[in-house]
């Protein structure tokens, strides 16, 4: 009897394996239609509410971090989109986010290292085809930028020739290819000022230490008793803080320096002197997460989001480790930020909101 029971259930496991061979094609079909329409008809922008909006789209830096894009955050006003900085992989996260790159007003860049600007071409590319735009990408950043947007205009000319002639000039406008350098530099005697104010939207660039890196600025957003400050790339800086002065979000780069120096003392042992050295340099140009807690303490900021993350956290049971100290030094919501982290602050309230786009 166990033995007949045995055979039917083999037979049966048989039979469910092979009817689901049988219909795998249409049932992928039907998933596939499904999906895709999901996917198009979602409009993250579109339905978000009145209010500043921040997205992160990229929370890593260049070291390899299967978790993390390259340095990217969105801010989203009134339907538009401003991205801050654009790292390799942070294009795509937009388009996984349902964040569509063709809603971009503008690209602003903190500075000029690689990690910063190696996804420029992509995001140019994906606004020029999502959004039909009849204008370069606006790139407002320090002097400096037009070079680095000349660069890769004279990159990309071959393939906005060949997208045209693909699919005609009605759906690939030739002057909306590209970008446009919008570059500023901060009049003699002042460390801020004022890059964008339209619509009630101000965002106000301020320098920050980088050195080696100069130019290097932070960027301060205020729309409709809402504010968001982004750090850029810097040391722990008083000039943070007084641009925080009560900001409603602080989104500050960190670098934990022990888990660097750990990072060194392996490469030591493998015998990767070059890379020792590397990671001896790296500390002293970044800000540890004790140092920026103890910033968004002085700025008194509502709330502060680690992004930049440095070195990589592969692993969540790392988080602790990574953060050691900053509860104790800040008194706010701190947050250690990964990609597809939404955070959105209300027009005219206090409150801020977290949402999860990926």
């Amino acid at each position: 009897m166990m033995m007949k029971l045995g055979l039917a259930l083999v037979m049966l496991t048989l039979f469910g394996m092979g009817a689901a061979l049988l219909f795998q094609e249409p049932i992928g079909k039907r998933l596939f239609a499904g999906a895709a329409e999901s996917a198009v008809t979602r409009d993250v922008i579109g339905d978000l509410p009145d209010g500043m909006h921040v997205a992160l789209c990229g929370s890593g830096s260049p070291l390899p971090d299967p978790t993390r894009a390259g340095p990217c955050s969105a801010v989203i006003i009134d339907g538009r989109m401003f991205i801050v900085d654009i790292g390799g992989g942070a294009v795509r996260n937009l388009g996984l986010m349902g964040l569509n790159p063709g809603a971009t007003e503008a690209l602003l860049l903190t500075h000029f290292h690689s990690d910063h600007i190696d996804g420029m071409g992509e995001l140019m590319l994906q606004r020029w085809a999502g959004g039909g735009h009849d204008t370069p990408l606006p790139v407002i950043a320090p002097d400096g930028v037009d070079a680095i947007v000349d660069g890769l205009n004279a990159a990309y000319a071959a393939d906005v020739r060949y997208r045209i002639a693909h699919h005609g000039e009605a759906t690939m406008p030739a002057a909306g290819a590209g970008g446009a350098a919008m570059p500023f530099s901060f009049p003699e005697g002042q460390e801020q000022m004022v890059v964008y104010e339209r619509d009630g939207i101000r965002i106000t660039a301020f320098s920050v230490a980088h050195k080696p890196i100069a130019p290097a600025v932070g960027y301060r957003f205020d729309y409709k008793g809402r504010s968001v400050v982004f750090s850029g790339d810097t040391v722990k800086l008083p000039a943070i803080a007084q641009a925080c002065n009560g900001c409603d979000l602080l989104v500050h780069e960190v670098l934990n320096a022990e888990m660097v120096g750990t990072l060194a003392t392996a490469f030591e042992k493998a015998g990767r002197k070059r890379l020792v050295k590397i990671m001896a340099d790296i500390p002293d140009y970044h800000t540890t997460p004790v140092e920026a807690a103890e910033t968004a303490q002085a700025g008194k900021a509502k709330m502060l989001v680690f992004s930049h993350i440095v070195p990589a956290l592969p692993i969540g049971y790392l988080d602790a480790y990574f953060m050691k100290g900053a509860a104790a030094a800040y008194d706010g919501p701190l947050i250690l930020g990964e990609d597809g982290m939404l955070f959105s602050l209300p027009a005219n309230k206090d409150s801020i909101e977290r949402d999860d786009l990926l």
